[in-house]
């Protein structure tokens, strides 16, 4: 009798494949295995071999511990921008690495205590059909009031999220259909998670999916996951969180004493303060009546003949607002000797790289040589964000008891 991996789980398979975007035939030719064989290791109806463990191991750049690790994430209902069959390989893949971005954060929650979840809780109809457009506007002015930000610009996006609560990873999804996901539980005391797509790098962009998916989080929170699964109130909530973004970004009143003027260059010259698209501008101004139809109409013809559908001026020179708080997580627990690098690779089951990539660490932060040594101090105390600006809510992070082996 052969040999075999034992304590091999199988769903662990199918989910780093699924993370690499890879199909069971494709991931069979690159082991030279047959398609039958995957499926039975995914099933758990059979155990692959040792050097086949080693194999999948190396080709889905995942240490083998990442196979015998029992996965005990559980998500919410998670929004995308499409739900269409194009875009279902890519969901998967999102899914599966947002389900490893949880993994981290699991393990950092043994040592971090990250700031409290501090949104807004409006009343609102569990049926999107009921949320009306005045509805959606008065709740975006709620929720600036409630973060203290009246009509003024908001400095970061990114920054508000994390300093309320959220948890942030910046990750690439390869569709152009998918620019971010949310991942909103009905169970107050879960994490907020919010991926955005790095693939557009585009600060504008980024800012708008942040706010889109803080809409979901303050429209949808009641909603029934069946609404998901219809395509007519799918696409009625993806606009309500659009609108609610738009809102958001740009109060009404802010806005009309900014808009003097319904051409492109006054509207260029509003996105270094506001922070968002001309295209986005045109659309608002359009919703709030500030223009005719006729109007909205030129500005759209205008904004193709001078190029800007797929790249406006400024885009290059806005900075894209990256997540912190995972990555100071790591570096704190190392600079403070809590963890090793060494040990954070052998406890979390996931190759450096991804725990990079998910955590905002630099490339090789966790595999550069340096001077370790045991970990000695058990608590940290008042890890604040360093960053400044309006936002406010800041809230300290601190490392909690060191838990006995």
């Amino acid at each position: 009798m052969k040999p075999s991996t034992l304590g091999f789980i199988g769903v662990r398979l199918r989910e780093a494949r699924e993370a690499r975007g890879l199909t069971v035939i494709s991931l069979a030719d690159l082991i030279g295995i047959s398609r039958q064989a995957i499926y039975q290791y995914e099933n758990g109806t059979q155990l692959p071999r040792p050097e086949v463990t080693k194999k999948l191991s190396s080709t889905l750049s995942v240490p083998i511990s990442y196979f015998l690790d029992k996965p005990d994430i559980k998500t919410g209902n998670i929004f995308y921008r499409s739900m269409s069959a194009a875009t279902k390989s890519s969901r998967l893949r999102g899914e599966a690495r947002y389900r490893w971005f949880r993994t981290i954060l699991s393990y950092l929650n043994e040592y971090i205590e990250f700031p409290e979840i501090n949104f807004p809780n409006f009343d609102v109809p569990s049926n999107p059909t009921y949320i009306s457009n005045e509805k959606i506007e008065e709740l975006a002015i709620q929720s600036r009031n409630f973060w203290d930000f009246s009509s003024i610009p908001i400095n970061n996006m990114v920054l508000l999220l994390e300093n309320n609560g959220a948890i942030v990873t910046y990750d690439y999804l390869y569709a152009d259909a998918l620019d971010a996901f949310s991942d909103v539980h009905l169970d107050e005391n879960s994490p907020f998670c919010i991926v955005l797509g790095a693939d557009k790098s585009i600060a504008v962009r980024s800012r708008f999916d942040a706010a889109h998916e803080i809409g979901h989080k303050i429209l949808h929170r009641n909603i029934d996951g069946s609404f998901l699964r219809r395509k007519a109130e799918y696409s009625l909530m993806e606009k309500q969180a659009h609108r609610f973004a738009a809102a958001f970004l740009l109060p009404a009143n802010a806005f009309a004493n900014d808009f003097y003027s319904s051409n492109l260059d006054t509207l260029l010259s509003l996105k270094p303060k506001w922070k968002v698209s001309v295209a986005m501008m045109i659309k608002r101004a359009g919703d709030l009546n500030f223009i005719s139809s006729e109007q909205e109409k030129r500005l759209w013809i205008n904004l193709s003949r001078r190029g800007w559908r797929t790249k406006e001026p400024l885009d290059d020179e806005l900075e894209i607002e990256r997540p912190q708080v995972i990555k100071r997580a790591f570096e704190i627990l190392i600079k403070e000797k809590i963890k090793t690098k060494q040990e954070i690779l052998s406890e979390i089951p996931l190759s450096a790289t991804d725990i990079e990539i998910l955590s905002g660490l630099k490339k090789g932060y966790l595999t550069e040589t340096t001077t370790e040594t045991s970990p000695t101090i058990r608590i940290l105390k008042n890890y604040r964000s360093e960053k400044k600006g309006t936002q406010k809510h800041n809230k300290p992070a601190e490392v909690k008891k060191f838990p006995k082996k």
